[in-house]
């Protein structure tokens, strides 16, 4: 490949939706035959982005306008002032930015990139792609057309090479990596994966995700009524032989392993055997083979540890599976999923009920059961950790971390309940009669930053688990004799779902904490906590305006967080005396300070 055909895609992606644009990215260069590389944006060696040809970045913009966790280094770095502004010069560059445009700072992450580029004085090959969740057809809606045209420009300044033609979309592209069975006769090692997956904490190296703990569970207790409809649990995981430390907005990170029977269904359904063992080897000298899966490794780890069986599949997933077909019909509609056309009919058939890549397998019985193994990799993406608020304090007790969980279970068209595969997993563990469980976790910051110092009130607004994060920062004030802790908490009824009730109580009795409840459903009106917060508009204004106190939000990222704005507006406009526009400018300066944040998730 000539050294002027490359191309670099570099992503920030948090839930996977950008790392998934960027292989795109990657497999349609590929067809152009550039020699691409594909890597998160902290993976990559940015002293060597003076280097580059064309690059393209992919992305994402998290919670209130934050970057992903696998781009704040670069993030740091590029965002440097001192940096001259003809850095990247050499560089021609293009954009796509994925966000929610329901949100404030809608795709801000790749609005700034795009711009702190320019000024660097790389050339845009575009301007910036905009890709929305909010849109009917999601962000394929904005890059599909953006791709397009893209690859026309890209093609002006970097001509495919002599004699070579664009490959079509329906020749079907090699696997990532070639694949060995070990037969009966190979010399079959044990597993081998990072120390810590399978050994326990031989490593000093701080617990990440590239090397996470394996820790014991050591209570499981479920802190809502048996009757209730939802089952929240309070789980106390063991770091007493690590060197874990968190903080107050610390979140927990832990790495899931799909459900027993999910795993049984899928092997039986491909007609797998859950023992065999294989090898990963090299198919591309671009494409990296994946550090967390062991080598040799069985089917059923594969299955059980690393595959995302239980999720959504995603666009490529159908592009795939319709170059796999070979019935005719089942490679018609695989096809019809795969166009940009298709794509509300694939999302009312696949996203809106949740549907699970193995029930799509199923949905095809004629090409599910005839996928070749080693595309199983290009697929289905990995399992993603998944992050939980950590709702203890370490200076309660150093040993033990703790989360609180609910357990995602809920309905839709399809008759079998969607499960969350992490929640639905950690309950199902019972640490007395399962000791030998171990739980991969580590920590990482939260978007919470609590305040340096003790002297400012706090106010914590934390309906549901929303109050995790408030539980671990009013441990920590009240180990510390601090008082000012203002929380209004909120759930359905005081008897069934009221977490943590004794404890606040006897924070209350201490002095610590001045406690207010909204039970929405314990009276014929509903109340929320934004109700509660109107009626103790003095009390706040009192604590916001004269005493200086931060304000935070955590929890649900449906109606929760409006509503409470709304009421903090009001309470604004009331008591302060104040128009509209000059109680929003009051709250947009409260955030610029960080005087006012909230934490939500979907």
């Amino acid at each position: 490949m000539e050294e002027s055909h490359k191309l670099l895609v570099l992503y920030g992606s948090q839930t996977g939706t950008a790392q998934d644009v960027a292989e795109r990215v990657g497999r349609e260069g590929k067809r152009r035959w550039f020699s691409v590389q594909v890597m998160a944006l902290d993976d990559y060696n940015v002293a060597k982005l003076i280097e580059e040809g064309l690059v393209v970045l992919v992305c994402a913009t998290t919670g209130q306008g934050d970057t992903p966790d696998n781009m704040k280094m670069f993030w740091r770095f590029i965002m440097r002032k001192n940096l001259p502004g003809n850095s990247l010069s050499n560089v021609k560059y293009g954009t796509i930015a994925l966000g929610d445009s329901s949100y404030q700072k809608y795709n801000v992450v790749g609005k700034k990139i795009f711009k702190r580029f320019e000024q660097l004085g790389a050339t845009a090959v575009l301007p910036i792609c905009l890709g929305d969740d909010q849109h009917e057809l999601g962000p394929d809606s904005a890059i599909d057309p953006w791709l397009t045209s893209f690859w026309d420009k890209a093609l002006k300044m970097f001509p495919l090479p002599p004699g070579k033609s664009v490959i079509s979309a329906d020749v079907l592209p090699p696997p990532k990596y070639k694949v060995q069975f070990l037969s009966d006769n190979d010399d079959k090692k044990q597993m081998t994966c990072p120390p810590s997956f399978f050994g326990g904490s031989e490593t000093k190296e701080l617990p990440s995700q590239k090397c996470p703990y394996l820790s014991k569970m050591l209570s499981n207790q479920r802190v809502t009524a048996d009757d209730h409809w939802q089952d929240v649990r309070l789980i106390t995981f063991d770091i007493s032989d690590c060197n874990i430390k968190y903080s107050p907005g610390d979140v927990l990170m832990v790495q899931p392993r799909n459900m027993t029977d999910v795993v049984d269904e899928f092997i039986q359904y491909l007609n797998l055997d859950p023992n065999k063992q294989f090898v990963l080897k090299e198919n591309d000298p671009d494409v990296p083979l994946p550090n967390d899966l062991p080598q040799p490794c069985t089917v059923r780890h594969l299955v059980e540890n690393y595959l995302d069986i239980a999720g959504v599949p995603r666009r490529y997933f159908f592009e795939l599976m319709h170059l796999l077909a070979k019935d005719n019909l089942e490679k018609e509609k695989l096809g019809e999923f795969a166009t940009a056309e298709g794509q509300q009919e694939l999302y009312s058939y696949c996203n809106r009920p949740r549907r699970t890549t193995l029930e799509v397998l199923q949905d095809f019985p004629h090409t599910g059961p005839m996928v070749p193994f080693e595309y199983l990799f290009d697929l289905i993406p990995p399992l993603l950790p998944r992050a939980f608020s950590i709702a203890s304090s370490q200076m309660v007790n150093p040993n033990q971390v703790q989360i609180l969980m609910a357990v995602v279970k809920y309905k839709t068209i399809i008759k079998k309940p969607r499960r969350g595969v992490c929640s639905t997993w950690l309950a199902s563990v019972d640490p007395q009669e399962e000791p030998d469980i171990r739980i991969p976790i580590w920590v990482k910051r939260g978007t919470i930053a609590f305040p340096q110092k003790d002297d400012p009130p706090v106010i914590m607004i934390g309906p549901g688990t929303g109050v995790a994060p408030f539980r671990n920062y009013i441990q920590d004030r009240v180990m510390r004799n601090v008082g000012g802790n203002y929380l209004f908490f909120g759930c359905r009824n005081e008897a069934k779902d009221f977490y943590c009730a004794e404890e606040w109580q006897e924070y209350v009795n201490r002095g610590f904490l001045q406690l207010f409840t909204a039970f929405s459903r314990d009276q014929e009106d509903k109340v929320y906590v934004h109700h509660r917060m109107l009626e103790q508009k003095k009390l706040l204004w009192e604590l916001i305006d004269k005493k200086g106190a931060y304000v935070y939000i955590a929890g649900n990222a449906k109606q929760m967080p409006d509503d409470v704005k709304g009421a903090l507006k009001t309470t604004i406009m009331v008591e302060g005396a104040m128009s509209e526009d000059k109680a929003e400018q009051y709250i947009r300066q409260m955030e610029k300070t960080r005087h006012y944040q909230v934490e939500t998730w979907s």
